[in-house]
């Protein structure tokens, strides 16, 4: 069983900062991409920013320059570093992984979402 276990979010003012962090345990032989994606209230879910294995990131328009994405290969956990944060950044962020339990297909993994709050 894989879990993806996300900590970081919180309230902030606008200009403010937050790191989130997400950890990937369990049965893992390799990980691949992995990412963060956010959902807003109304809205559909959108991804922010992704990170091959080998360190390619892939960020929306909406925030880059102002976030940054890395992971640690060794400790399978991915990191978006958001700076400045404004208001409509508010949302509930999902990190993301694909994963290859064991040797074979690999599968797309989530975690529970953690809420980010930007208070103008």
């Amino acid at each position: 069983q894989v879990q993806l276990v996300e900590s970081g979010g919180g309230l902030v003012q606008a200009g403010g900062s937050l790191r989130l962090s997400c950890a990937a345990s369990g049965s893992i032989f390799s990980v691949n991409d992995m990412g963060w994606y956010r959902q807003a209230p109304g809205k559909q879910r959108e991804l922010v920013a992704d990170i091959s294995s080998g360190g390619m990131t892939n960020y929306a328009d909406s925030v880059k320059g102002r976030f940054t994405i890395s992971r640690d290969n060794a400790k399978n956990t991915v990191y978006l570093q958001m700076n400045p944060l404004n208001p409509e950044d508010t949302a509930v962020y999902y990190c993301y992984a694909k994963i290859m339990p064991r040797p074979g297909p690999s599968y797309h993994y989530w975690g529970q979402g953690t809420q980010v709050t930007v208070s103008s």
